[in-house]
C-alpha cells in the first residue's frame, strides 16, 4: 500500500511541476524582476534577414516579399537566403532594388538546416541579424521591434512571438499551448532568459554567432543556450510577431514533437554543461521547462498504475471498478465523435500523440539517432 501510494504522489509531482507549478511561480516572479529588454525602434541600423531553406524558390521568393514589405526601410536590410540544397534556381535579384543587397548560397555537406545557417551567416556583413523561416509571415514592424530590444546590452539574443493557425480554433489544445507557452517565455526572459527562442522569428548579434555543428537539430535551442553558458541573457519580444496561418493536425504536431523533443536530448548530449547548475544560469528555467517535460509519460503512467495499486491493496473492488471506469470513458471518447463527446476524443489524440512523441524521442536519444529531418 505505502509503495502505491508513494508512486502515485511521486508521479504527480513530476507532472504538477513542470506543467503547472514551475508555469505558475515563474509567472508570478516575474514581474518584481528586471523590465523586457527594449529600447527606441529606431530604423537608421542596418540588419541582415537570414533565411534557411529547402522550400521551393516560389515560397522563398513570397517569403523575402513579405520582409521587404514591413516598415524596415529596404535600403537598410540584407537578404541572406542558405539554401539546403542545390541553390541555382533561387534567383531573386528582382526583389530588390539594389541586387547586392540580397545573396543566395548554398550549404555544405552534410546539408541540413544548420549547414544552411552556417553559409548562409558567412555572408553576413552587418552585426544584427534577423532569422527566420519560410512558411510564416512577420508582423509589418517586427524587425524594428527586434532590433529595439537588442538595444539592451544585456541580451545577446532576442525571440520574437510564434502565432499559430490553430490558435484561431477555440477549442484547439495546441492554439492554448503556445499562448500560455509565449507567457512563459515571456516571465523567463524577465526571471533571466528564455530557454529557447522561436526558429522563425529571432534576432542575435553577428559577432556572438559560432558555426553550428553539422547535424544539429535545434538551432533554436542551441543558440540560446550557448550564449547563456558564455554569460549572456536571452529576451523574448512578445510584440515582434510572426505568424503561420497553417493549421496543423495531431499527426503532423506529432512528427515536429518527435523532431524538436529529439532536438532536446540531442543538445544535452552535444552540449551537457546545461545540465550542470554552476555552469548554466537559466539552470532551474532548463529543468523544468524542457527536462522534466520529457518524463511526462512516464509520470502519467506511474500516476495510473500507483492509483490503481493502492485502490486494489484496499480492496480489489474497487481496484476493478476504477479499471473498468476508465476503460469505459475511453471506449466512450472513441466512439463519440459529435459534440462534447467529440472534442474529448480529439483532445485525447492530441494527449496520446504528445506522449507518443517523447516515447519515440527516447527511443532516438537511447540510440544517438539524430537524422530526424524527412525531406
Amino acid at each position: 500500500m505505502t509503495f502505491w501510494i508513494a508512486l502515485a504522489l511521486g508521479s504527480a509531482l513530476l507532472l504538477l511541476i513542470p506543467w503547472v507549478l514551475y508555469p505558475w511561480l515563474a509567472i508570478r516572479l516575474a514581474p518584481a524582476r528586471d523590465p523586457a529588454p527594449g529600447g527606441a525602434m529606431s530604423t537608421g541600423e542596418n540588419v541582415s534577414v537570414v533565411l534557411a531553406t529547402r522550400e521551393a524558390p516560389a515560397a522563398v521568393r513570397a517569403r523575402l516579399a513579405d520582409l521587404l514589405a514591413g516598415t524596415w526601410p529596404a535600403g537598410r536590410l540584407d537578404l541572406v537566403v542558405g539554401v539546403d540544397g542545390d541553390a541555382g534556381a533561387y534567383r531573386f535579384g528582382d526583389l530588390v532594388p539594389a541586387p547586392n543587397r540580397l545573396v543566395v548560397v548554398a550549404g555544405d555537406l552534410p546539408g541540413g538546416k544548420a549547414s544552411a545557417l552556417n553559409a548562409a551567416m558567412l555572408a553576413v556583413t552587418t552585426e544584427l541579424v534577423v532569422c527566420t523561416d519560410t512558411q510564416q509571415r512577420f508582423a509589418p514592424d517586427a524587425i524594428a521591434r527586434l532590433v529595439a530590444a537588442l538595444d539592451d546590452r544585456r541580451f545577446g539574443a532576442v525571440s520574437g512571438a510564434l502565432r499559430l493557425g490553430n490558435e484561431a480554433i477555440p477549442e484547439s489544445l495546441l492554439g492554448r499551448y503556445w499562448s500560455e507557452e509565449r507567457r512563459l517565455r515571456a516571465a523567463e526572459a524577465r526571471l533571466h532568459s528564455t530557454v529557447g527562442v522561436s526558429g522563425s522569428i529571432y534576432a542575435m548579434r553577428r559577432s556572438l554567432w559560432a558555426p553550428l555543428p553539422a547535424g544539429l537539430i535545434l538551432d533554436d535551442l542551441w543558440i540560446p543556450m550557448r550564449l547563456v553558458l558564455g554569460g549572456h541573457r536571452v529576451g523574448f519580444e512578445p510584440g515582434a510577431e510572426a505568424s503561420d496561418v497553417r493549421t496543423t493536425t495531431s499527426g503532423q504536431e506529432f512528427e515536429r514533437k518527435v523532431r524538436t523533443l529529439t532536438g532536446n536530448l540531442q543538445l544535452m548530449a552535444w552540449l551537457p554543461a546545461v545540465l550542470l547548475p554552476w555552469r548554466n544560469p537559466d539552470w532551474i528555467q532548463f529543468v523544468c521547462h524542457k527536462l522534466l517535460r520529457l518524463a511526462t509519460p512516464y509520470a502519467l503512467a506511474g500516476l495510473g498504475i500507483g492509483v490503481l495499486g493502492a485502490a486494489f491493496s484496499v480492496r480489489p473492488a474497487i481496484g476493478w471498478t476504477l479499471l473498468a471506469g476508465l476503460l469505459l470513458l475511453a471506449l466512450v471518447a472513441l466512439l463519440w465523435r459529435n459534440g462534447p463527446g467529440g472534442r474529448v476524443r480529439q483532445g485525447l489524440e492530441w494527449v496520446l500523440s504528445m506522449q507518443g512523441a517523447i516515447l519515440v524521442a527516447t527511443w532516438h536519444g537511447i540510440r544517438g539517432e539524430w537524422n530526424v529531418w524527412k525531406r
